[in-house]
C-alpha cells in the first residue's frame, strides 16, 4: 500500500512539474498504454472473450478521453495549419475508436495506435528540444549569457 501511495505521489509530481510539451507526451503515452491494453484482450483468433468486453470498452473510453483532452488543448488561433491538421486527426481517431468499440475491430485499434505512437515520438523530440526549454537554459545552451 505504501508503494502505491509513493508511486501516485511521484506521478502527481511528474505531471505538476512537467513542461507543456512533456504533458502532451504523457497524454500520448497514456493513449498508447490503453490501446495496447485493449489489443491484449484479443485472443489468437482476433476475438474478444465475453468477460473482457467491459474492460475493452474501458480502455477505449480512456483513450478517447485522452484524445479529447489533446483536442481541447490545441490553440487554433496560434497553431495554424498544424493545429487544424491535428484536430482533424483527433476527430478521426475518436471516430475510428468509436467504431472499434462497437465492432470490436482490432485493425482500427492497431491503426490508431500506430499513428498515435508516431505522434508521441514527434512530441518527445519537441519536448526534449531547446525550443521547449526555459529561456535561461536556451541562453546557456547558445552561450548568450556569460
Amino acid at each position: 500500500m505504501a508503494y502505491q501511495n509513493a508511486y501516485a505521489a511521484y506521478q502527481k509530481t511528474n505531471v505538476n512539474t512537467a513542461s507543456q510539451g512533456r504533458l502532451v507526451v504523457l497524454l500520448y503515452e497514456g493513449a498508447v498504454k490503453n490501446l495496447k491494453g485493449a489489443l491484449n484482450l484479443f485472443d489468437q483468433n482476433d476475438k474478444l472473450k465475453p468477460g473482457d468486453i467491459e474492460q475493452f470498452g474501458i480502455y477505449l473510453q480512456k483513450t478517447q478521453a485522452i484524445i479529447t483532452e489533446l483536442q481541447v488543448s490545441l490553440d487554433m488561433e496560434k497553431g495554424g495549419d498544424i493545429a487544424r491538421n491535428l484536430m482533424s486527426l483527433y476527430v478521426y481517431f475518436n471516430e475510428e475508436l468509436m467504431d472499434a468499440t462497437i465492432n470490436h475491430s482490432k485493425t482500427k485499434i492497431e491503426f490508431v495506435l500506430n499513428k498515435i505512437d508516431d505522434l508521441a515520438g514527434a512530441w518527445r523530440t519537441i519536448a526534449n528540444s531547446t525550443a521547449n526549454a526555459p529561456a535561461a537554459k536556451v541562453a546557456n545552451t547558445l552561450n548568450i549569457v556569460g
